[in-house]
């Protein structure tokens, strides 16, 4: 009967011929790369360049997606390529050496030197943002093989709008002078407003699974606080009130991005945890922090063997863990690079999803979740850190949506963790280093709140 089972397990894994569509809400993906391309999500139903909207959904010409940024269809702004330097590569390669402990003190030097460098920051963080969603897909594309790849552009590459700083401090300056909370909830709820938008679009074209490696961490949200209140009152705040409104405004986002889940109960929504090395339990971020039947929050670990020191975690409001530290990915123009953060480990759960669904499309988002979240490699060093104390295991994962065509999702959890070991990681032949935590060489996750200083 077992031989039976997995005979036509195969027959109907062969006969599925649904790929997923993962939607990268992100700061814009190059479609053209050679990695992406093959497998870019294309609306049929548009003509290309004819300035019509055929499909009539209010988004004209969205041929792989839309700019919800800049209101056009331009998922990414070509015109930065070539901004990528030797210094930015150099930054890079550190990321990685120093999470591995392989980092010279001479290395050391030069990025506590570079990070100081305003400028250097300002260039790195442009092109950071101009990178950040093609390196996602890359990443989702690969561990997914089926899968289609739709561009959503949130984070604009560079701010560019002069009148932004007397627009949003005016705003500001009048809830702060009636004493904040009120003009918080309208702060949130307009920095969010875009998020349900988004939602309906990718749920209206079918998105199975949606990757959100963006969000505002406790750091944004209290150098937002301290600057409206030393603009307004003239005189240094005082850190337990920045402390409050920040939490507060956190709260306040997380409540808002609540309505995502529901506008697209059919997507699977993965979301990066943050990069602040905080605990989210404790210290809010948005939107990851959200909690649903449809939504993952993923922490990032070096390897399988430790907690990459800048990633968020949470008991309560992290799922799971994934590889985040030197993940070589996509990058504009056909490059490729490698970079690190919990924005890495994010695409490669979104990825194994993806590929879940690839394998039976009939599981819903929740039977998806709970693939991913039962079938994890259960690590102590993740205990009290996420929800399952363990790093996710793609073959394990795929394994089990693979038995849950012919079986209940819980026996195929069951019978995947029988069959499949746990993973292994080349690190523990050579001992693990202990990792090298150089504050400013891991950059915050790119937040859609745009104010000018």
């Amino acid at each position: 009967m077992k031989i039976l089972a997995n005979i036509l397990a195969v027959a109907l894994l062969s006969s599925a011929t649904s790929a997923a569509t993962i939607a990268i809400i992100d700061s814009g993906t190059d479609m053209m790369h050679e990695q992406i391309a093959p497998k870019a999500w294309i609306n049929e139903l548009e003509i290309p360049g004819n300035d019509r909207d055929e499909d009539r959904n209010g988004y004209q010409d969205d041929v792989y997606g839309w700019n919800f940024a800049e209101s056009n269809n331009q998922v990414i702004d070509y015109k930065y390529l070539g901004t990528l330097n030797d210094d930015m590569v150099k930054f890079f390669e550190l990321q990685e050496k120093s999470m591995r402990g392989t980092i010279t003190e001479e290395e050391v030097t030069w990025i506590r030197t570079i990070v100081k460098d305003e400028d250097f920051i300002k260039r790195m963080t442009v092109y950071g943002n101009f990178m950040h969603g093609t390196h996602v897909a890359g990443i989702s594309a690969v561990k997914s093989d089926d899968a289609k790849i739709l561009a959503v552009k949130l984070i604009p590459t560079e701010v560019k709008l002069p009148g932004q700083k007397i627009a949003v401090n005016s705003f500001l300056g009048g809830f702060v002078e009636k004493l904040i909370k009120a003009g918080i909830d309208q702060l949130a709820k307009a920095q969010t407003s875009t998020f349900n938008e988004i939602a309906y679009y990718i749920a209206d074209h079918g998105a199975r699974v949606a990757n959100g490696s963006f969000g505002t961490g406790y750091p944004q949200a209290k150098m937002i606080v301290e600057t409206v209140m030393k603009t307004f009152s003239k005189k240094e705040p005082n850190p337990e009130t920045v402390d409050m409104y920040a939490k507060y405004f956190l709260s306040a986002l997380v409540k808002n991005s609540q309505s995502m889940l529901q506008a697209a109960p059919n997507t699977l929504f993965v979301f990066a945890a943050g990069n602040d090395g905080l605990d989210n339990d404790v210290f809010p971020t948005s939107p990851t922090n959200i909690q649903g039947d449809n939504e993952i929050s993923v922490a990032a670990t070096i390897d399988y063997d430790q907690l990459a020191p800048f990633s968020n975690y949470g008991a309560k409001m992290v799922d799971v863990a994934a590889p985040g530290v030197g993940i070589l990915s996509s990058a504009p123009g056909n490059k490729y690079i490698k970079v690190s953060g919990t924005s890495q480990a994010a695409p490669y759960v979104a990825g194994v999803a993806g590929k879940v669904f690839d394998i039976n499309p009939e599981l819903t988002p929740l039977q998806v979740k709970r693939i991913i979240l039962e079938t994890v490699d259960v690590k102590g060093f993740l205990a009290g850190k996420v929800k399952t104390s363990g790093v996710v295991n793609s073959e394990r994962a795929h394994r089990a949506a693979v038995l849950s065509l012919t079986v209940s999702v819980d026996n195929a959890i069951a019978s995947a963790k029988n069959e499949v070991l746990d993973m292994e990681s080349p690190r523990l032949e050579k001992g693990v280093k202990k990792p090298i935590y150089i504050e400013g060489s891991i950059l915050p996750l790119p937040s859609n709140f745009v104010m000018s200083k």
